[in-house]
């Protein structure tokens, strides 16, 4: 796995997150996948899924 510039990624915040920004992930594209960090912690770790995983993970929900 290479590694991730995550200042230059495009990231999006959940739908469902709160107004106030507590319990908030962000989400970004990749090239068949994507990545997930938690927004209160940008310089943070940074979860990368495959499509199908991430379809999984959510369904699961």
């Amino acid at each position: 796995m290479t590694a991730l510039d995550v200042h230059a990624m495009q990231w999006r915040k959940s739908s469902r997150s709160s107004a106030s920004g507590s319990n908030c992930v962000e989400v970004a594209d990749l090239s068949g996948g994507l990545a997930v960090r938690d927004s209160k912690d940008p310089d943070g770790p940074v979860l990368r899924f495959g499509r199908d995983a991430w379809r999984s993970f959510v369904g699961g929900l």
